[in-house]
């Protein structure tokens, strides 16, 4: 077990995060999205201590994040629809699902043996701070233990990964809170793999239907240790509630019904349950519309028998 030290993002974090993935180890950064644990995606060594740290399984391919549009394509092959997307999305929280190219130096076990890479370029300041740091492109899935809760602060990584990994570079709650919308851009057109922040009016493809392409795409995913039970306007005596709109619950996603509000709290609200005194957690209804689509995603994979 090692000593896992949380620095405040700045200069002194960056530097350190910048030394530890030089020497092939992973540390946990903030994106806009969510923490991610970040690593070498050329450095197979330091992608297996990702997977390591998270117990995540090998058939479940990483995000690669880079710092633009021009280091996508040295890993990629960018067709015009892929390279439209970027210029309108990019920096931000749209993932692309694309070909690899011939020669890319990532690492065979950031795609887990596809013959597609997931790529995108974040807009946080410290995640971008830290890809020019490192001069690296960097794998970095969500920076929790696998099929756990996505971290959107620091205490939460601490929670999950304490321990198992030596630094977390805290800059607070993320702006998002939910993981990147992911889009598989091929000859068939785009297809959505996991719904996100970016509403592309795309229909999503089904938790565990077909092969594993991206994130996210396990049947059971973002799972607290309890057993969860949707679409809830009363909870029964041994159930922590999380309310929405005018059902106030145990603790609310939001009291005016705003879904955007409602993304950015969902995984607080759900550790919040998990570390309650019930043994059993409940939600009440979302509407299924914009970023809802993208809320109630995360909580199905997390109501999944498991």
């Amino acid at each position: 077990m090692v000593q896992t030290q949380v620095l405040p993002y700045g200069p002194e974090a960056i530097a350190a995060a910048a030394r530890l993935i030089r020497e092939g180890l992973p540390v946990a950064i903030p994106t806009e999205t969510v923490y991610g644990l970040a690593a070498d995606a050329t450095d197979g060594a330091a992608v297996a201590r990702i997977y390591e740290a998270k117990g995540r399984p090998a058939f479940n391919p990483l995000i690669v994040h880079v710092r633009d549009l021009d280091q996508a394509m040295a890993l990629a092959e960018v067709d015009a629809a892929a390279r439209s997307l970027a210029e309108l999305y990019w920096p931000g929280p749209l993932t692309l699902v694309l070909p690899v190219r011939d020669g890319s130096p990532v690492a065979s076990l950031v795609t887990a043996g596809l013959p597609t890479i997931a790529i995108r370029a974040p807009s946080h300041p410290a995640m971008r701070d830290l890809l020019a740091a490192t001069g690296k492109p960097l794998a970095a899935p969500s920076a929790n233990a696998s099929g756990r809760i996505s971290a959107t602060r620091a205490e939460h990584v601490l929670a999950s990964l304490g321990g198992r990994i030596e630094l977390i570079v805290d800059d607070g709650p993320t702006a998002h809170g939910l993981e990147s919308t992911i889009v598989a851009v091929g000859r068939d057109g785009l297809r959505l793999l996991r719904p996100g922040p970016i509403d592309l009016g795309l229909s999503s493809v089904g938790a565990g239907a077909g092969p594993i392409e991206a994130p996210g795409q396990l049947a059971s995913h973002y799972a607290p240790a309890k057993p969860v039970r949707l679409d809830v306007t009363a909870a029964a005596t041994d159930e922590w509630l999380i309310g929405f709109g005018e059902v106030l619950g145990d603790a609310t996603l939001s009291g005016s019904g705003d879904l955007v509000e409602a993304a950015a709290a969902l995984f607080d609200r759900l550790h919040e349950a998990e570390r309650g005194d019930c043994p059993r957690i409940a939600v009440a209804p979302i509407p299924d519309s914009g970023i809802g689509a993208a809320i109630n995603d995360r909580l199905r994979r997390a109501a999944a028998p498991r």
